[in-house]
C-alpha cells in the first residue's frame, strides 16, 4: 500500500511539473512573433485529447463518489479515493493546457456533470449504466464498480496512446504517458479485486 501511495505522489508530481512546465514556456515566450510556447506548439489531437479527457476523468471521480456509502470494502475505498484524488488534479492541469491553447474548457461538476453527450469518448459510461451503477450496493456494487472503471480506464489509455502519435504539445505527452502508466497500473489493481472464477 505504501509503494502504491509513493507512485501516486510521484505521478501528481511530474503532472503538475508539467503543467508549470508549459505555462513557464508561454509566459517566457517573446513579443518578437516567434512562438515557443503555447499558440503553436499544440495542434487539434493534443485540444480534442483534453477537452475529451476533462470529462472523463470527471465521470471516474462521480463514480468513485458513489463508492462512499455503496461498498463495505477498505479496500475498494481507498482505490476510489486514490482514483478521486489523482484525477481532480489532473483536470486543473488540463484545464490550464487549454486555457493557454486558448481553446473552449468543457464544464465540469467535478463529479457532478451530465455525461449524456459525452457518449463517444472512448470508454465512458452511458447515463443508464450510471443509474445501474447508483442502484447497487455491497457485493454487486464492488463488481459492477471495477468492471466499469476497468473499462473507463482502458477508454483514457486508448485516447493516450492517440495523442502520443498525434498530438505535438511535450506537457500533453507527458500527462498522456503518466496517465497510461497509472491506469494500467490501476488495472491490474482491479483486476485482481474482482472474484475469480
Amino acid at each position: 500500500m505504501g509503494f502504491r501511495v509513493l507512485a501516486r505522489q510521484q505521478y501528481l508530481a511530474r503532472a503538475l511539473a508539467a503543467a508549470a512546465a508549459a505555462l513557464a514556456l508561454t509566459a517566457c515566450g517573446g513579443g518578437d512573433g516567434a512562438q515557443s510556447g503555447g499558440e503553436q506548439d499544440h495542434n487539434q489531437a493534443d485540444v480534442t485529447f483534453l477537452q475529451g479527457m476533462i470529462p472523463h476523468h470527471d465521470q471516474a471521480i462521480e463514480m468513485s463518489q458513489l463508492a462512499e456509502d455503496r461498498t463495505d470494502s477498505e479496500q475498494l475505498l481507498e482505490l476510489a479515493s486514490e482514483i478521486e484524488g489523482a484525477q481532480g488534479p489532473e483536470i486543473e492541469t488540463m484545464t490550464s493546457l487549454l486555457e493557454e491553447f486558448g481553446a473552449d474548457v468543457p464544464s465540469t461538476g467535478m463529479g457532478g456533470m451530465d455525461h449524456s453527450s459525452m457518449g463517444g469518448m472512448q470508454g465512458m459510461m452511458s447515463p443508464q449504466q450510471m443509474e445501474g451503477l447508483e442502484q447497487l450496493s455491497g457485493r454487486e456494487f464492488d463488481q459492477a464498480f471495477l468492471q466499469m472503471m476497468i473499462e473507463h480506464h482502458q477508454g483514457a489509455i486508448t485516447s493516450s496512446e492517440t495523442v502520443l502519435q498525434e498530438g505535438q504539445n511535450p506537457a500533453v505527452d507527458d500527462l498522456a504517458g503518466q496517465i497510461i502508466e497509472a491506469q494500467q497500473a490501476e488495472i491490474e489493481e482491479m483486476s485482481a479485486m474482482l472474484p475469480q472464477g
